[in-house]
């Protein structure tokens, strides 16, 4: 929701300089009770406590520049050495700064900071006389330890930042994957139920256009033509009304979308607007083998299409049906003798049913072919029996 991304990019922008802030007083503090505790009741003055105060204020710019404040916490430490300030110890006060690096990427320079310090400090000690056993056997190694745990929790902070960003980006990636499969799937449901009512409008329109004929040509000489051919209007209307609301109701409930489509026994419909119009109509229908409920709708669908377009366009006087199952395959063709436009080429001008014929093949994993020929105009579809797809 938008409220919800908003209140967490506020969250994100805020949450660094917070932490920075905390960090920083954290450091001035631990530094001023340092300075406080190693004076034996005396009073140290201003400066060191300015200087643990700017020590500390490094902390706010540390992710912007945090090879600098390397540098300035180790040379201000050396710096407050050289002054002869109450001692603070060397790991206390580099600390955060090198955390601060490894933290963001930076581990080299935390590195770097980290054996500088610790060199400069170890040589200072040994060269006033200090006890080299006490120097290097406790001393250095206490000093390098805290240090060296310094630089692994930045860096293991780094690390895990990292991975929580690559988790996000793969959760991202993957809504993103089911977001385009779901729009996918609704513009295959979306353009599946196009072609269903291209089809079936269409075709109940070229019925209801022939019989209107039919029924105009009779009035006044055979009455008993006008009320079968007005009859047949009614009912194809009526039958064409139900499929749109089915449609309708379909679009109104996403979670449903399977539509009732006539199979090949009810193929006789689907030839009749070429019986009503005069056309010579042989059917041939084999089936050896069961033919899955999808097949068979879109086998429907192409007969029933390829039937408009020739009542439509073709100007023929026959047309013949052939469906017929051969080795796992559906095979469907329709041809006529209509004779080619002279502007025409290639496959006629049918709007979008052609084109709608071909997806419905091809989205079960079959072919469709459409043209002219020598002797009219033929369309041949081919889809498998196997699963659906």
């Amino acid at each position: 929701m938008p409220a919800d991304t908003a209140a967490q990019d506020a969250v994100a922008e805020t949450a660094p300089w917070v932490a920075d802030a905390i960090l920083a007083a954290s450091v001035a503090l631990t530094l001023s009770l340092v300075i406080t505790a190693d004076v034996d009741g005396s009073r140290p003055g201003a400066m060191p406590y300015l200087w643990a105060a700017g020590l500390g204020a490094l902390m706010l710019v540390r992710r912007r520049y945090p090879a600098l404040v390397v540098a300035l916490t180790v040379g201000g430490l050396l710096a407050y050495y050289a002054a002869g300030y109450p001692p603070v110890g060397v790991a206390v006060p580099v600390a955060a700064a090198v955390f601060s690096a490894a933290e963001v990427g930076r581990t080299a320079v935390a590195v770097l900071g980290s054996v500088a310090v610790l060199a400069i400090s170890t040589g200072y000690r040994l060269a006033v006389g200090q006890a080299a056993d006490f120097v290097l056997g406790y001393e250095l190694v206490w000093n390098a330890l805290m240090l060296a745990a310094a630089v692994a929790l930045g860096d293991g902070v780094r690390s895990r930042r990292a991975l929580q960003a690559r988790a996000r980006e793969i959760a991202d990636l993957v809504a993103e994957r089911y977001r385009r499969e779901a729009e996918e799937r609704l513009t295959a449901e979306r353009l599946t139920m196009a072609r269903d009512v291209h089809d079936s409008v269409g075709h109940a329109m070229t019925v209801v256009a022939l019989h209107a004929q039919v029924a105009a040509e009779s009035v006044g000489r055979d009455d008993a033509a006008v009320a079968q051919a007005v009859a047949v209007i009614q009912e194809t209307t009526t039958s064409t009304l139900a499929d749109l609301r089915r449609t309708v109701a379909l679009l109104r409930r996403p979670g449903q979308t399977s539509r009732e489509v006539p199979g090949l026994s009810a193929l006789a419909s689907a030839v009749r607007p070429a019986r009503v119009a005069g056309l010579e109509v042989v059917d041939e229908v084999t089936l050896g083998e069961p033919i899955p409920a999808a097949v068979e709708a879109a086998a429907y669908r192409i007969v029933q299409e390829s039937v408009t377009n020739v009542v439509r366009h073709a100007h023929a006087r026959r047309i013949r049906v052939a469906v017929h199952t051969a080795a796992g395959m559906l095979h469907v063709r329709v041809e006529d003798d209509g004779s080619r436009p002279p502007t025409e080429h290639g496959e006629p001008s049918a709007g979008h049913g052609i084109a709608g014929m071909r997806e419905r093949a091809e989205a079960l994993g079959g072919t469709l072919d459409a043209g002219w020929t020598a002797t009219g105009f033929v369309v041949a579809a081919t889809m498998p029996l196997g699963e659906e797809r």
